[in-house]
């Protein structure tokens, strides 16, 4: 039997009475480091697995390659579309035979179950696979990165970007809280709200966050002055997700981020930098959030009704007259 059959027909509850989205929590934390229990920093024992359309694990591989670990932790990629079973698996398709060529696996729930007989969960990416043992050792996210700047400094290419520096990190630390709450998490919040109520308060939340960081941007060029960040690599990964899928797909719909003048720069100068442009992949990214069946809750069976765009502008000057140079006689 694979993790993906004993998985089958199973999900977490993550929907509160309200209706609101309350993500699950990661199963596999154990820190990277020296101390006793801690996962050693090793060359080449570890697997990253991925999905391009993930923006968890898309910071991840930002932060793998712009600090020069490529040969240091290898990468699987798991298909941006998911198999047909309701918020389950993620499958290597991808590769040839279908399974991963290092761990052997065609879903990725293979190595959650025999890591925990017990697991229950949706498996999900990132996750930190020893290659030694084909056991899962580390999914979480929220610190993932921060490892990989931190204890594999070690292996950091020469003159790599200090991403997390530690006169920093407690304001780094503080606002990559508040974008994870409000934006990161927020789109989903919105998307997978089961309530009207529950999805107006994150709509409403996401687009007060967007505001100000707009603002914070009209002063510096990056989150925290001339320099890249690890709170940059963990709002690209949503702002370049948003235009081409939580937009219509989560209903976030009061702005495009390229509407946003700051925001929408701010983009563009991180596409355009290393380690961000080049390891975006939009076509997967559509194909995730507009036709994988797993990842739109029933099709909106909810009859959520989306609270943007803003129409106001509707009724605002233009100067499409000046085309012809003349208007039609039904409009005087």
């Amino acid at each position: 039997m694979t993790g993906n059959d004993k998985l089958e027909g199973k999900k977490p509850e993550e929907i509160s009475k309200d209706g609101s989205f309350k993500r699950q929590k990661n199963r596999f934390a154990t820190p990277f480091g020296t101390k006793s229990g801690e996962l050693p920093v090793v060359a080449g024992r570890y697997r990253l697995i991925w999905s391009p359309a993930c923006p968890w694990a898309h910071r991840s591989v930002i932060v793998r390659k712009v600090l020069g670990l490529e040969n240091v932790i290898s990468l699987g990629t798991v298909s941006p579309m998911r198999p047909d079973i309701p918020r389950v698996d993620w499958e290597f398709s991808l590769d040839d035979q279908g399974t991963d060529p290092v761990l052997g696996i065609r879903y990725l729930s293979e190595i959650y179950i025999s890591t925990d007989h017990n697991y229950s969960g949706r498996p999900t990416v990132p996750v930190v696979v020893d290659v030694t043992n084909k056991q899962a050792v580390n999914n979480d996210y929220f610190k993932l990165t921060n490892y990989l700047e931190r204890e594999w400094a070690p292996f950091h290419k020469e003159n790599a970007p200090d991403l997390y520096p530690t006169h920093l990190q407690t304001e780094i630390d503080a606002l990559n809280d508040v974008i994870f709450h409000d934006i990161n998490n927020g789109v989903y919040k919105c998307g997978f709200a089961a309530s009207q109520d529950a999805y107006e308060l994150a709509f409403d939340q996401l687009f007060a966050r967007l505001d100000d960081l707009e603002d914070r941007l009209s002063k510096q060029r990056f989150l925290f002055g001339d320099f890249i960040t690890d709170s940059d690599v963990r709002l690209y990964s949503t702002l370049i997700r948003f235009d081409a899928a939580y937009y219509s797909a989560f209903k976030t719909n009061r702005n495009l981020i390229r509407e946003f003048k700051n925001l929408g720069e701010y983009v563009k100068d991180l596409y355009q930098t290393p380690g961000f442009g080049d390891t975006t992949d939009l076509e997967a990214i559509k194909k995730h959030y507009h036709l994988s069946i797993t990842i739109i809750p029933n099709n909106n069976e909810k009859k959520i009704l989306p609270k943007g765009p803003v129409l106001t502008s509707l009724d605002s000057p233009h100067s499409r007259h000046l085309i012809s140079g003349k208007q039609e006689k039904f409009l005087k």
